[in-house]
């Protein structure tokens, strides 16, 4: 699975319509901001202009806490924003830590650029230039502290170098973002707008970094890179701060369900967010496969085969909904294993 989320994969080899699914396999808020009927006409008739950017950027920097000395850029989603990083940061080996989301690796081995895969984030190879950290990690959930992060920028900038933090799911852990305590270190940080808020269709993403290497990406992603519906619902809900404060509180709630719910069903949950949670079990892709049979769509790793991520429910019926899935695939896998016993 490249990515999760993709359903027409399931419905094809699975069945069912897109309504009949239950889609646990993306780390997406499912309570999205509401949008209403507020977007102007302007926003879907005319070019996206230069006061609703600023005013989506205003919102932004608020919300991320953005240093005034940073530079901050919008685009369509933060996949496009690190698909041009190997080509705006400087020359030298990058190193990546290890398993996290798999984009990474693939957009600076497309640049052909060196890649170190690093088993520990506090041993830096001395000749890796650029670092790129996941904080926290997708899909183990793993955070590296603020000041282990802050020397680690140090070292980088030092020997001329970046460190590259995707802060993707930071949103749903208060103290987790790096920005508020940046000073002149080289770090550039991916914010995504559409998991926290529910809208990863609106496709919303920012970096900000240094100005120089905010003014190359601003000229790389040119004019109208973003849509004017995206900028305005964006800059709504970043200003939304009673919304978002109670949305930590209710996704922190449901996650504890889940992983309650999960370990009755003996399911070892050991990493995650409030977003989304990773167990551990023997036959992940059985079960996998069992629940796509109960039109149950869930996220696997081909690097990590005892490895199953589950997304947020949404409510008590869906999670009932899993957990009844969730019974009958074990018994289902168990039958399987003591025939396939038998027949040995």
């Amino acid at each position: 699975m490249k990515h999760g989320g993709d359903l027409s994969l399931a419905i094809e080899r699975f069945g069912g319509a897109a309504g009949d699914w239950l889609d646990l396999s993306t780390g997406i808020n499912p309570h999205p901001y509401p949008i209403g009927q507020d977007l102007s006409a302007a926003a879907w008739t005319a070019l996206p202009g230069r006061v609703a950017e600023e005013q989506l950027l205003s919102a932004a920097r608020r919300a991320y806490a953005v240093p005034d000395h940073l530079g901050l850029v919008a685009a369509p989603g933060t996949q496009v924003l690190l698909s041009l990083l190997p080509m705006l940061l400087p020359d030298g080996a990058c190193a990546i830590a290890a398993p996290t989301y798999q984009s990474h690796k693939a957009v600076w081995l497309r640049e052909e650029r060196e890649l170190i895969e690093l088993s520990s984030v506090y041993a830096l190879p001395a000749d890796a230039k650029i670092v790129v950290l996941v904080n926290p990690n997708n899909p183990d959930g793993q955070l590296i502290d603020v000041k282990s992060l802050l020397e680690i920028a140090r070292i980088l900038t030092e020997r001329g170098g970046y460190l590259v933090l995707d802060e993707a799911f930071a949103d749903v852990i208060p103290g987790a973002s790096i920005l508020p305590h940046l000073g002149g270190e080289n770090v550039v940080v991916l914010r995504s707008f559409g998991k926290f808020f529910g809208l990863a269709g609106v496709r919303l993403g920012f970096l900000a970094g240094p100005h120089a290497i905010v003014e190359k990406l601003s000229a790389r992603l040119e004019s109208w890179s973003v849509s004017g519906p995206a900028l305005e619902i964006g800059a709504t809900a970043l200003r939304d701060r009673d919304w978002q404060d109670a949305t930590v509180r209710r996704l922190a709630d449901e996650m504890a369900d889940l992983t309650i719910a999960l370990s009755e069903q003996q399911l070892s949950v050991f990493g995650g967010t409030p977003l989304y949670a990773l167990a551990g079990l023997r036959d992940a892709k059985g079960l996998h496969e069992a629940l796509a049979r109960r039109h149950i769509w869930t996220r696997i790793f081909d690097y990590a085969p005892t490895w199953i991520r589950l997304g947020l429910p949404g409510s008590q019926e869906n999670l009932q909904r899993l957990v009844d899935a969730l019974s009958e695939a074990r018994a289902e896998l168990q039958q399987t294993g003591r025939r396939r016993r038998r027949e040995r």
